[in-house]
């Protein structure tokens, strides 16, 4: 598609990841795809019966999109195994992260999950978590998390990212710029991490960097607030931690995306975040449940790029790059 016949209301729906309730393709599906003409959508248990249904679920959602003219959707889940897997038997079930030992172990867990995604006309595994969990002492991520230093991690993690991506998966690394040094959970409450950013820089972030010298498709922002980096802000509606550290410091322009605007770590109102989340130049913004918020996000989003040239240019931006790696996995042949 070329970006400059995009029309306003394609540029701001595909900015969305949306979720939703049910089991097929349903009024509320048909308007998140046909109205809101959304960039993509996300399954969980839910959404998720046997893999017969899920793979009907999948064609009738991008054959509706394709009769509204809509680019092809990212369908996109988390399937990290272990504790955070939304597809259970008969698809194959892994023990999760900690179970990760081997590069060999990364590959074959990135082979067979992106097989079976691929069956099902899924192609978005929120996948791999990047961050690090202290050897010693709690963490958030301690059941998510690969075992072992940064370098560990990395090998690991950029393992899992090439074999999906090779398979035709596009993976997402989170939760940026790390948060297995937390202890609480952002699904509930905002998480404090106070730590420099030299700290960060030696650790917690070589993961990231080295997801990003892979071509990772998607980086997911944590809804960590770390202080000593931006007082204000969580990393999620963070102007410095995305346009500053993510992008010039890191130099990552694949599709950076929000956590769920949905978590109790986000206590702005929705209008307040698609502002912070379109000046920090993030692409897509991930709202995984039915209710007011798609509606109120979405309108917000054309407002402002009516209003605000510079967040016009920088939502061309964001499009290019959304319709990039959509060029990339999802047209036949790359076209």
């Amino acid at each position: 598609m070329d970006i400059n016949k995009t029309i306003l209301k394609e540029m701001a729906g595909q900015r969305l990841i949306l979720g939703f309730d049910g089991l097929e393709l349903n009024d509320d599906l048909k308007h998140i795809i046909g109205d809101i003409k959304a960039g993509g959508i996300i399954l969980f248990a839910r959404n998720i019966e046997s893999p017969e249904q899920v793979s009907n679920l999948c064609e009738a959602c991008q054959d509706y999109a394709r009769l509204h003219n809509v680019p092809p959707l990212i369908i996109s889940v988390d399937q990290e195994g272990g504790v955070v897997a939304r597809l259970k038997a008969p698809f194959t079930l892994f023990n999760g992260n900690p179970s990760i030992n081997t590069v060999e172990d990364a590959r074959s867990f990135a082979l067979i999950t992106a097989k079976e995604l691929k069956q099902v006309g899924i192609n978005m595994n929120l996948a791999p978590v990047l961050d690090i969990a202290p050897k010693e002492g709690d963490s958030i991520m301690k059941d998510r998390a690969f075992k072992g230093d940064a370098k560990k991690v990395s090998d690991l993690g950029v393992e899992v990212i090439r074999t999906l991506q090779k398979k035709g998966i596009m993976a997402v690394a989170k939760h940026f710029p790390g948060i297995g040094r937390t202890i609480k959970d952002s699904h509930f409450s905002l998480p404090v991490l106070d730590i420099d950013l030299k700290t960060l820089k030696s650790c917690d972030m070589i993961p990231f960097t080295d997801a990003k010298n892979s071509d990772v498709t998607g980086i997911m922002l944590s809804h960590i607030l770390y202080p000593q980096l931006d007082k204000n802000w969580q990393a999620s509606l963070s102007p410095f931690i995305v346009n500053d550290l993510l992008r010039k410091q890191i130099g990552y322009d694949g599709i950076v995306m929000t956590d769920d605007l949905d978590m109790k770590a986000i206590d702005h109102d929705m209008k307040t975040c698609i502002y912070q989340i379109l000046n920090s130049g993030i692409d897509m913004t991930l709202i995984c449940h039915k209710g007011p918020n798609i509606d109120i996000a979405y309108h917000e989003i054309l407002t402002r790029l009516k209003e605000n040239e510079t967040l016009y240019l920088m939502g061309q931006d964001s499009v290019k790059r959304i319709l990039r790696y959509k060029k990339k996995y999802l047209y036949p042949n790359g076209v």
